[in-house]
């Protein structure tokens, strides 16, 4: 379903397709084993292969964003497409994640 990479204390989950009540629990559990790990300190989705996000994606982000946060590290979205962005403006959460245009844009920043 999706790749991990990781940088230096940074681990990059890039999910493909939708994002739906169907496969909602596997990617948020992936979003909390990668948060769980004492190396690592931010937690990056690149969101570019994502088609589709319901309800369900999004709880599994807010989820793991709370989670982050509990844990004090940092959780961020990028490359996130207009029609996905769309339903981040729609329910208000664009206020609530840091979104970047790109990967490289955030590795630029990050690194």
């Amino acid at each position: 379903m999706q790749a991990v990479l990781k940088y230096p204390k940074i681990a990059v989950i890039r999910p493909q397709g939708c994002l739906n009540a169907a496969n909602a629990l596997e990617f948020e559990r992936d979003l909390t084993t990668a948060l769980a790990q004492d190396n690592m300190s931010i937690l990056v989705v690149d969101l570019a292969a994502v088609e589709s996000l319901d309800s369900a994606g999004l709880m599994a982000l807010v989820s793991a964003l709370k989670l982050a946060g509990s844990l004090g590290k940092s959780f961020r979205l990028c490359s996130v497409s207009p029609a996905i962005k769309i339903i981040f403006e729609m329910t208000q959460l664009d206020r609530v994640f840091e979104i970047w245009k790109s990967e490289a844009e955030l590795a630029q920043r990050i690194l």
